[in-house]
């Protein structure tokens, strides 16, 4: 019978196709990871005051030096010779290493960590002051990197103000451990409610061991503190090393405690250090075992076991398959421990353990080859392993790859609560297939901190508004009671609301297009980040998006194409900054039934009074600067910063400047501005509108949009990287015009020889007259853009095509324009490439998005499809109207 079971074995192992093995591999090497421990890279002009060796090797001192006979450094030496392109010496590697953190250290810490999605950063190491901050790291990872708090580092930074401050240094030790205990749990508190702050470390297995007991000794933690204040008073025995009976063990039980007591959604895991380590640590007491008590005592505390628990790896292995909240990292045996250790740890850690329980990290700490040798080794190790566990048919293809992504990336996803998605492993999908794909719903993906950070702060508003943006631009929302929405924060209950599909298909006067319906649901999911103070007394407004009933995105919803079009920059390495120039028209009401509102309309323009560009003297009445002092104050309250503010040439048109920030915030900033002013203009007895062009004879009206992009490996000048982006956009601008220019309206302001970037295809050095004004380097001007247009759509469609033209290369062939293109002859325009004039119609501006399939190919068919259709839907409602009566319909509404 064994004999038959062993056929059976072998002969599943040969049945596995090399396809299939290929793609287990290709799941191994491709997977983004998550790195769910490591510690900041050094700057630049601190890193030759460490020693390299420690790339491999925990030893410190003399007993470093003999690192480089071990296996470990071996092999680093052979892998990083083959990266630097050196001869396989210690030596030639060192001085290449320099050599590249000499030309472009940027770019080398961005090869190092390539493949990392993000990272979660310990920066509670000694010498903090020689290392990058958290988002420093950023600019290297896909997705934001987030922090880990450490426990003792806490604790010893409050503990030293007992020491030598002199109030609190003259408290009776009773008075001291009551006030220190305080203090911790606050921070630990704010870190809950911190959304960059995904878990919490405690090194307590280097300090007084992982042999934690059931319950802490306060008396012996007691006489610890008052030994310490003693002893540490003066500044030259400065208080930085909690290692204290009792005292270490109480604040790991604090710690465990508040996060308990927690709501679900901020549960957050503490990391425990186990096993390998410096000669600071008793061996015989860094076994992750010796938790076992302590993790009985808190079953709802996510627990994260570090390093492999190596030399231990079965018993963290053991730990995490019989305890619901436990977790193992395999971590740190990359690469201080050599091949065949690596390899052995992990079949340990995978004889018992289930794959939903383990997770990667690099613990990568000060030199980026840390994270390389990491990432390398440990990719080496699991497709060695994997590929025997599904070559002896232990494991499937299919299993095999889940496993893989597990612990690569998914784990660490839920575990830390980071709501990152999976990208596909054989590459990155459609744009359609990526909008698809499911993502969940629960109340955890909400980030409560903030809500909580925020309500603590500002107060109880009496509602709070969940606000989006149609296929029209029209500003739309839903108001919830305070009371009613905290009681659902609270009770970590889902907050998304039900709007009907016709929501993304209606039209200004709440008809509906053909092809959309009454029937169906989708769910408006509020985003924490927008979340502010206004737009008026007793409100406060997050901006949302729409997903289906089972939490896949959908695809129609704008401010879900503005976010997966910066998805898909990122993935370019590319990233934004947006400042919005918002102009607005203020006009006088008149009285119904008036002679004045008989022969010109509901409204009438200010009196003129000497308005003009950047006037001094342009107020009318008293209420003008009372009513611009609102506007800043109030938007100061919600805590946006106004540059600038001026007259515009127009009679009672005024300009404000918003600073540049990153696009989904400049946006969401954007319209809640726009809703503020409007709002106080009211008050204030005028009319706000953005109606394009409010007056035949005077300036029409923008929303111009600044645009800067960076990428981290090349400089901001380098013209490779943004001019590929901007000739993308020149290229397709007449389709792109449908977005920015998106009403009948628009095409009244689009002159020549006004400001307003004129009529033909081009771009110019700080020339007004071109649609693309260029500032400096990749800073550039849109002129072509105004307050109709819907900023998430049309910056989505902007961003899509100039990453497709960097991806493309596409080749910048018009030349600099310093002139008005209008002013030029004919044979003058030709030879700068000036040839394509820009639509002169909303109409043609559609018939040009609709036979761009590259435009519509990068953003989606079913969009383009049903914004074609809402916007010929509203040149149908438009044509029946008289001009007045036009100008007065756009005016209501926008």
């Amino acid at each position: 019978m064994a004999s038959s079971g062993l056929a059976r074995a072998t002969d599943r192992g040969s049945a596995v196709t090399g396809e299939q093995m290929n793609t287990v591999i290709q799941a191994i090497r491709e997977t983004p990871i998550i790195d769910n421990h490591a510690h900041p890279l050094l700057k630049l002009e601190a890193i030759d005051q460490h020693s390299l060796l420690s790339i491999v090797s925990e030893a410190h001192g003399d007993a470093i030096k003999g690192s480089v006979t071990s296996l470990p450094h071996q092999r680093a030496v052979q892998q990083l010779s083959v990266v630097l392109g050196c001869d396989a010496t210690w030596e030639s590697v060192q001085a290449a290493i320099k050599g590249r953190r000499r030309d472009d250290y940027t770019a080398w810490v961005a090869k190092c960590l390539s493949g990392i999605e993000a990272i979660l950063l310990d920066d509670g190491l000694s010498n903090a002051e020689d290392a990058h901050v958290c988002s420093w790291h950023d600019g290297f990872t896909r997705s934001k990197c987030r922090r880990i708090v450490r426990i003792e580092t806490i604790a010893a930074e409050i503990i030293s103000s007992y020491c030598v401050e002199p109030k609190k240094s003259q408290y009776t030790t009773e008075r001291a451990f009551i006030e220190v205990l305080k203090e911790f749990d606050d921070q630990i508190q704010q870190s809950l409610s911190d959304p960059n702050v995904v878990g919490f470390k405690s090194v307590i297995c280097y300090r007084t061991g992982l042999d934690i007991p059931a319950v802490a000794d306060t008396d012996s933690a007691q006489l610890s503190l008052a030994s310490i204040i003693t002893s540490h008073s003066l500044p030259e025995t400065r208080f930085h090393r909690l290692q204290h009976d009792g005292l270490n063990d109480l604040l790991v039980h604090r710690t465990a405690e508040l996060i308990g007591n927690s709501p679900g959604n901020l549960k957050k895991p503490i990391q425990f250090h186990t096993g390998l380590g410096d000669n600071d640590i008793t061996l015989t007491k860094s076994s992750p075992a010796h938790l076992q008590e302590f993790i009985r005592t808190y079953p709802t505390v996510p627990i994260v076991l570090l390093h492999t628990g190596y030399p231990h790896a079965r018993d963290a292995g053991y730990l995490a398959t019989v305890y619901d909240n436990v977790y193992v990292d395999v971590g740190e045996v990359f690469p201080v421990v050599a091949r065949h250790g690596q390899e052995a740890a992990v079949r340990q850690i995978f004889e018992l353990c289930p794959w939903t329980k383990i997770m990667w990290s690099t613990d990568g700490h000060w030199f980026p080859e840390t994270y390389l040798l990491a990432i390398l080794q440990s990719r080496e190790v699991l497709e060695t392993v994997i590929c025997d566990f599904v070559q002896k048919g232990d494991l499937s293809c299919q299993a095999a790859v889940q496993l893989v992504q597990n612990i690569l990336f998914c784990n660490a996803s839920k575990v830390y609560n980071l709501g990152l998605e999976l990208p596909s492993p054989k590459g990155f999908d459609t744009v359609e297939t990526k909008l698809q794909r499911p993502k969940t719903s629960s109340p955890e993906k909400y980030d409560l901190g903030v809500w909580k950070a925020f309500t603590s702060t500002k107060g109880e508003p009496a509602f709070v508004r969940i606000s989006w943006l149609d296929y029209t631009s029209m500003p739309r929302m839903r108001m919830i009671p305070f009371k009613r929405f905290n009681r659902l924060v609270v009770e970590n209950k889902p907050l998304d609301i039900g709007i009907t599909k016709a929501a993304l298909g209606l039209l200004q006067h709440d008809h509906i297009i053909n092809t959309a319906t009454p029937t169906g649901e989708y769910r408006l999911h509020p985003d924490f980040s927008s979340l502010r103070l206004g737009p008026i007394d007793g409100h406060v407004n997050m901006y949302g998006n729409f997903h289906e009933k089972n939490g896949a995105n959908v695809s129609l919803c704008p401010r879900t194409q503005l976010i997966r079009s910066l998805e898909l920059s990122a993935e370019q390495n590319i990233s934004y900054l947006v400042g919005f120039e918002i102009e607005f028209v203020l006009l006088e009401r008149t009285k119904p039934g008036s002679a004045l509102s008989m022969s010109e309309g509901r409204y009438t323009m200010l009196e003129n009074d000497g308005h003009m560009w950047s006037s001094s003297r342009f107020y009318v009445d008293k209420k003008l600067p009372q009513l611009l002092r609102d506007i800043v104050g109030q938007l100061d309250q919600a805590g946006i910063e106004v540059e600038q503010l001026h007259s515009e040439s127009a009679p009672g048109q005024f300009e404000l400047i918003l600073p540049a920030k990153p696009p989904l915030e400049a946006v969401d900033t954007l319209l809640l501005v726009r809703d503020t002013i409007a709002s106080l203009a009211t008050d204030a007895g005028y009319k706000f509108t953005l109606h394009p062009k409010p007056y035949r004879d005077a300036c029409g009206t923008a929303s111009h949009v600044h645009m800067s992009l960076s990428n981290p490996y090349r400089a901001g000048d380098d013209k490779s990287v943004y001019e590929p982006f901007y000739a993308s956009i020149l290229e397709h601008l007449p389709a792109l015009m449908a977005f920015t220019y998106p009403n009948p309206a628009s095409y009244e302001r689009m002159v020549d020889g006004a400001w307003a970037g004129g009529r033909w295809v081009a771009w110019g050095t700080q020339n007004r007259e071109t649609p693309l004004r260029k500032i400096e380097d990749s800073h550039w001007e849109l002129k072509s853009f105004d307050g109709l247009a819907n900023p998430y759509l049309a910056l989505a469609a902007l961003f899509y095509v100039g990453v497709y033209g960097i991806a493309d290369q596409t080749q910048l062939t018009l030349s600099d324009c310093t002139t008005d293109p209008a002013g030029l002859m004919p044979e003058e325009r030709r030879e700068l490439g000036i040839t394509t004039m820009l639509p002169a119609s909303l109409d043609e501006a559609l018939a040009a998005l609709a036979d761009d399939h590259i435009v519509s190919g990068l953003i989606g068919r079913d969009v383009v499809e049903r914004y074609i259709e809402v916007k010929r839907a509203e040149l149908s409602l438009y044509s029946s109207m008289h001009a007045h009566e036009f100008r007065e319909w756009i005016t209501e509404r926008y």
